[in-house]
C-alpha cells in the first residue's frame, strides 16, 4: 500500500484546543494512524506555521492576517505543535504550509511525488478549511480521494454534515474509521492468504 498516504492535517495543539469534543476525536484518529502504519500506509502530517514576523501573510488575506503580529502559530509557537495524542513516529513527514490547503506554500506535493503517492486518505481540523481546500486541490491534481468523516472536525456541525454527505462523494470515496480501518485490516489477511 506504498502508493496510499493518510495526511493529518491541522491537528496542532492550538486548533484542537478550539474543540470541545477533541478527546474522543484524537482517540479515534490515533487509531486509524496507527492501523495506518500496521498496513504500510505513509503517515504525513501536516501544519499551519509561519516564520517569524509572519512575512508570508498579506494585509488582504482575510484569514491569516488577524493573527500576523500576534505570535500564534509561528514555527516557534507551542500551539503549532502536532496535538502529542497523535505524535508523529520517528522518520514520519511532517510538512509545514502557509495557507488553509496543504498544498499551497508546502512541499507536499514534492514528497508525494517522491513516495509514488496517488491516493490520498484526508483527515484534519476543520472540515469547511484545511480538509475542503485541500480535497479541491487535490481533486484538480488527479489524487484518488478517500475522507475519513469522523477523522475530520468542524466548529459547525452543520457544515461538517453537509461536507461529508453531500460535497465531499463528489470527488472522494467518504467513509468512517471504522470501516477504513476493518478495509485495511482485511485486506492484509487476504494478502496473507488467511
Amino acid at each position: 500500500m506504498a502508493s496510499t498516504a493518510l495526511l493529518v492535517m491541522d491537528v496542532q495543539q492550538g486548533i484542537v484546543d478550539r474543540f470541545a469534543t477533541s478527546e474522543g476525536y484524537l482517540t479515534r484518529l490515533a487509531a486509524a494512524i496507527e492501523t495506518a502504519r500496521g498496513a504500510g500506509i505513509a503517515v504525513i502530517f501536516v501544519i499551519v506555521a509561519f516564520r517569524p514576523g509572519y512575512p508570508e501573510v498579506s494585509q488582504h488575506n482575510k484569514s491569516f492576517a488577524a493573527i500576523a503580529g500576534t505570535g500564534r502559530f509561528t514555527e516557534e509557537d507551542a500551539g503549532s505543535r502536532i496535538h502529542p495524542a497523535i505524535a508523529p513516529a520517528p522518520g514520519e513527514v511532517i510538512v509545514s504550509k502557509r495557507r488553509v490547503s496543504a498544498f499551497t506554500g508546502s512541499d507536499l506535493e514534492v514528497v508525494l511525488r517522491g513516495l509514488g503517492i496517488g491516493r490520498l486518505v484526508l483527515t484534519g481540523l476543520a472540515t469547511s478549511g484545511v480538509v475542503l481546500s485541500t480535497l479541491r486541490q487535490a481533486a484538480d491534481l488527479d489524487y484518488r480521494l478517500t475522507v475519513l468523516a469522523d477523522g475530520c472536525l468542524d466548529a459547525d456541525p452543520q457544515v461538517h454534515q453537509v461536507l461529508v454527505d453531500k460535497v465531499f462523494p463528489r470527488q472522494a470515496e467518504v467513509t468512517r474509521i471504522t470501516e477504513w480501518t476493518a478495509s485495511l485490516s482485511q485486506a492484509r489477511s487476504g494478502a496473507d492468504g488467511r
